[in-house]
C-alpha cells in the first residue's frame, strides 16, 4: 500500500462473480447465457485473417457500429462502442456529471458498479431505496436533486422489469440526461432504443455479453443523440483510442446481424426461466418476477448465505450479496435444462427432500 495514492487506498472496487478453480461447478453466478454464440460469429473468427492483428484497429468501429445501427434501426453516427457495457458506464460518468455538481441518482439494490464509479471520479451519489416489493418509484427517483439517473432495466440482482410506457414518460418529465442499463433487455424485449429518436437525454447501453453469448469477448454499445456520443467519445479518447479490438469487431457485428439465432436461444432462456421458477416456488422459494436470464430467490427455511454456500459444497455456484435488504436472497442465472435439473437436485438435497 506504501506507494498507492490516497484514491486508491480508500476505494471500494467492484467485486465481481466469483471463479473458482478448484474443482468443476454447475456455474449459475455471473448471469452468462448457456447456448453458444451464433454459427455466424465462428465464421466471422475463423475467416479472421491473424496477420491484421499487427495494425491497430479501426478507432471508431465503423464496420461494428453500422452492423450496429442496421440491427438497432439507427444511423451509425448515434452509436458507441466500448470493450463491454461496463466501461461505457465508466465513461458516462466523467462525461455527464460533475464532481461539484448535484450527482448522479439510482436505486439502492441495482447493479453496484454505478457508486464504485460515483466514487472513483467523485460525483455525489443520489440513492433511492426501492419499493418493499423491490419495484423502482420512478416519480420518486424525479423528484431528487440529481444532475441525471442511471437506471438498469430489467434491474440487477432482483430481475424486475419497468415497461416501455414507463421509461418514456419518466424521460420526458425529467428533463435530465437518463442512461438506460439495458444488459438483460434481450430477455425483456421493450428497449428503450426507439425513444433516442424522440428525445436528446435518454442513452441506451447494451451489451454482447448476455444476450449474444459473447461474455467472454468483452464488448457493449450505447445509444444515444449524437451530441452525448460525441461526450462519451472525449473522454473515451482521454483513456483508450482503440477499446474494441479488431476480431472482437468482427465477431460481434456477424452476431448482431444474426437476430434469428439469437431470438430461438433466448427464447429458450425465457421459457427455462419459468419452469425454473415455478419448480422453486414449489420448493417454498420466493421469488420476484424475473425479466431477466436470472432469478432472485429467497428460501422459506434457511438464510441466503446458507443456500450459497449448501449448493457451493454441492457443486452449484450461484450469486449471494450479503447486504441489508437482500441477504436472504440468492440470484441464480438460468441455465439450460440440465444445469437447471442440476441445481434442482442440489436444492432437493439440501433442504432435506
Amino acid at each position: 500500500m506504501r506507494y498507492l495514492s490516497e484514491k486508491a487506498k480508500k476505494i471500494s472496487p467492484y467485486t465481481a462473480g466469483e471463479q473458482p478453480k478448484d474443482k468443476k461447478y454447475v456455474k449459475l453466478n455471473t448471469n452468462e447465457n448457456p447456448y453458444p454464440p451464433s454459427p455466424k460469429v465462428r465464421a466471422a473468427v475463423e475467416k479472421f485473417d491473424p496477420a491484421s492483428l499487427k495494425l491497430y484497429p479501426d478507432p471508431t468501429a465503423k464496420a461494428l457500429r453500422e452492423a450496429i445501427g442496421q440491427a438497432e434501426g439507427v444511423p451509425a453516427e448515434n452509436v458507441f462502442c466500448g470493450n463491454g457495457s461496463d466501461e461505457i458506464l465508466a465513461l458516462c460518468f466523467p462525461a455527464f456529471f460533475d464532481p461539484d455538481g448535484d450527482g448522479a441518482a439510482f436505486a439502492d439494490i441495482t447493479y453496484s458498479f454505478y457508486p464504485v464509479f460515483c466514487d472513483f471520479f467523485g460525483i455525489p451519489k443520489r440513492i433511492l431505496p426501492l419499493d418493499e416489493d423491490f419495484t423502482l418509484d420512478l416519480e420518486k427517483l424525479l423528484a431528487l436533486p440529481a444532475q441525471g439517473f442511471v437506471v438498469a432495466n430489467p434491474n440487477a440482482p432482483t430481475g424486475i422489469g419497468i415497461p416501455l410506457g414507463e421509461v418514456e414518460g419518466f424521460v420526458k418529465k425529467s428533463g435530465r440526461l437518463v442512461i438506460l442499463d439495458e444488459a438483460y433487455m434481450p430477455f425483456f424485449g421493450e428497449s428503450a432504443v426507439p425513444l433516442t429518436k424522440k428525445y436528446d437525454n435518454v442513452l441506451v447501453v447494451k451489451t454482447f455479453s448476455k444476450g449474444y453469448s459473447l461474455a467472454g469477448i468483452r464488448c457493449g454499445y450505447a445509444i444515444g443523440d449524437r451530441s452525448l456520443i460525441e461526450g462519451l467519445e472525449r473522454v473515451r479518447d482521454c483513456f483508450n483510442s482503440y477499446p474494441v479490438d479488431s476480431l472482437c469487431q468482427a465477431a460481434c457485428a456477424a452476431a448482431i446481424l444474426d437476430a434469428e439465432y439469437y431470438s430461438r436461444m433466448n427464447g429458450l432462456v425465457i421459457f427455462e426461466r419459468e419452469q425454473l421458477r415455478g419448480a422453486l416456488e414449489k420448493m417454498g422459494f420466493f421469488v420476484l418476477p424475473s425479466r431477466s436470464n436470472f432469478l432472485f430467490a429467497k428460501s422459506n427455511s434457511l438464510s441466503g448465505g446458507k443456500v450459497y454456500a449448501g449448493l457451493k459444497e454441492r457443486g452449484v455456484l450461484v450469486r449471494w450479496f450479503d447486504k441489508p435488504k437482500i441477504s436472504d436472497f440468492v440470484r441464480i442465472t438460468v441455465g439450460s435444462a440440465e444445469e437447471n435439473e442440476k441445481l434442482l437436485e442440489a436444492l432437493k438435497d439440501l433442504l432435506g427432500r
